[in-house]
């Protein structure tokens, strides 16, 4: 019987979706020792290269997708709050001076001397599951209002959170993921579109006021590199109307500055054509026009479509569309509510990040801190995206029939 019921568990291992998983991560490490070695002046000891500590990342991240695939997830759901709860001291911490580590002007991260740790990224994981466990109740219980509220409540402290340190892009993946959640777990339609129209409402005021409002007069506290990527994106003028010649030079000269990374991002993915220019061989890298810094996180995707082209962009949105559609089929096969919230959550997320960063490498998005899962170099990322991918394994290995 053990070996049967071990025999079935393996029969549902979704080997398609490992299969694009493996794939993503071996484009990802071809792609980031392209970024980092084009202007490399000298050679790094071997454990110090970012594509061998990326190699690191994902055999440590498949471990724990493996991990958490050995507990049916119905029996992780019950520590769900408390590992919720244990993210929203980590994000509470992560913002006090001396415990958080400034960089850029962010405090996003802790300095754990071997690498950063990020805990606005698990903390999609832990909302996951937390927010999954609570509309698993009854759906009798989601039509009350109160429930609703305690839902948006579950969903705001977070964006609120990850918004202080300032992280404006992984504070909006919240959003999607936790209303398809609430669409699909069975909050009734008319909570959902009065929500639909807060939120649309408060990001009219929010751009009016970023965008039209006199600087000076506004009252929606960013900070200012947050500001100008708003500005740079919708073709606004820094400069006031009132401004002189001189602050308009100043102004102009900023403006060129800030639109530098999109620009030069836009530019490397026009130039692959359709094949592109060959591994190695991109010269918005190799030259340094595509920030050296950026080149393989925030901007990979724009590295790949310069040295792989058109064919090579296709080639990893349809790796991610592997993931994704088999995402939504597990989905559709749990058989139970708490598994198709967790797998539709899982989706939302990756599909959220895949959208933003590529969207803002071909400028239809603005420029964001938004990893690329798999692909973008950093720890934190790939751990989060491997766990979400074990999520969904779990999911489809301890489905029931009922």
């Amino acid at each position: 019987m053990l070996a049967l019921g071990s025999t079935e568990r393996q029969s549902r291992i979704d080997w398609l979706q490992l299969l694009g998983l493996a794939g993503l991560m071996i484009v990802g490490v071809l792609f980031i020792y392209s970024a980092t070695h084009a202007r490399a002046l000298e050679s790094l000891p071997w454990h110090k290269e970012l594509f061998i500590r990326q190699m690191v990342w994902c055999g440590a991240g498949l471990g724990m997708a493996a991990v958490m695939c050995l507990v049916d997830y119905r029996s992780m759901s019950r520590w769900s709050m408390v590992a919720y709860w244990i993210m929203i001291v980590l994000l509470i911490l992560v913002l006090i001076p001396g415990i958080g580590t400034m960089r850029g002007g962010a405090r996003r991260w802790f300095d754990l001397q071997v690498f950063l740790f990020q805990p606005s990224e698990f903390a999609k994981l832990a909302f996951i599951f937390a927010f999954g466990h609570f509309l698993s109740r009854p759906v009798e219980e989601l039509r009350s209002a109160g429930v609703f509220f305690k839902a948006l409540g579950l969903l705001g402290l977070p964006f609120v959170l990850i918004m202080k340190e300032p992280d404006l892009g992984s504070a909006l993946i919240f959003i999607p993921t936790g209303f398809m959640m609430m669409l699909v777990g069975g909050v009734p339609r008319r909570f959902l579109i009065r929500l639909v129209g807060l939120v649309s409402l408060l990001a009219a005021l929010f751009l009016v006021d970023i965008l039209f409002a006199p600087p000076g007069w506004w009252t929606i506290k960013l900070e200012d590199y947050q500001r100008h990527r708003l500005l740079v994106y919708f073709g606004k003028d820094f400069a006031p109307a009132n401004a002189t010649k001189e602050e308009k030079a100043r102004a102009n000269r900023l403006q060129q500055e800030k639109s530098y990374q999109g620009r030069q991002a836009l530019i490397s993915v026009g130039t692959g054509g359709l094949t592109g220019r060959g591994w190695c061989e991109g010269n918005q890298t190799s030259l340094g026009f595509l920030p050296p810094g950026a080149a393989h996180t925030d901007f990979i995707f724009s590295v790949i479509a310069e040295e792989k082209g058109f064919m090579g962009s296709v080639i990893v949105i349809a790796l991610y569309s592997v993931l994704l559609f088999t995402g939504v089929r597990i989905a559709g096969q749990a058989r139970d509510r708490l598994g198709k919230l967790l797998a539709v959550g899982v989706v939302t997320m990756l599909f959220s990040h895949i959208f933003i960063n590529i969207g803002m490498n071909i400028r239809l998005m603005p420029v964001t801190g938004v990893p690329l899962p798999l692909l973008s170099y950093g720890g934190s990322s790939v751990l989060c995206s491997l766990i979400a991918i074990g999520i969904l394994q779990n999911v489809n290995l301890y489905r029931r029939s009922y």
